[in-house]
């Protein structure tokens, strides 16, 4: 296991400039999100442009992309945000792809409808769960065929709240494509 940071702790939308800073702070690796090359972090299009500005940034740094930000709200109360997540989310697989990044990381979702890392009561109704299991199911099947890796982390505030329910998804999805991220914050 290698301790890297998010790039997006450091300000910038510029690759270059990002991971430099990155670099600069002692770490080799980083889970990058696509705000820091000036798009949104889950895109309505990654241009092949930037895919290959992020690629050289990456070279020139010598700092590698061991993920890329993939998260949207996997149990949001209205399908319509969902499926928007889920065609997002293919694209940022996609440019994962293009990126030789291995892993995408995810977001299991909460039933507030205005924040994805927000508690709700509604998180412990088995709807939530699978809703969120069937989001998951797309998602994977997408990464399969990208030959992504996907990541979850246990989040309090998510519908995937602990140890145990990482656990049962893994099994519940029986995809060797998920995985869990850890992440200190």
């Amino acid at each position: 296991m290698q301790v890297g940071v998010f790039a997006k702790t450091f300000p910038g939308s510029e690759p270059a400039g990002v991971l430099a800073a990155v670099r600069d702070a002692g770490f080799a690796v980083t889970q990058f999100n696509l705000a820091c090359a000036g798009l949104p972090s889950m895109p309505d299009a990654v241009p092949d442009e930037a895919i290959r500005t992020i690629e050289a940034a990456a070279e020139a740094s010598g700092v590698a992309l061991v993920a890329l930000s993939g998260t949207y709200n996997m149990a949001h109360p209205d399908r319509a945000v969902r499926d928007d997540g889920l065609r997002r989310l293919a694209l940022v697989i996609e440019a994962a792809a293009g990126l030789s990044t291995p892993l995408v990381t995810l977001c299991t979702g909460t039933r507030n409808p205005d924040d994805q890392w927000a508690h709700h009561p509604g998180n412990a109704d088995p709807s939530a769960w699978a809703d969120m299991a069937r989001e998951m199911e797309k998602a994977l099947a997408i990464a399969e065929r990208h030959g992504v890796d996907l990541g979850i982390e246990p989040e309090q505030a998510n519908i995937v709240a602990s140890a145990a329910d990482a656990t049962r998804l893994i099994a519940e999805m029986g995809s060797k494509r998920l995985r869990v991220v850890l992440d200190p914050a």
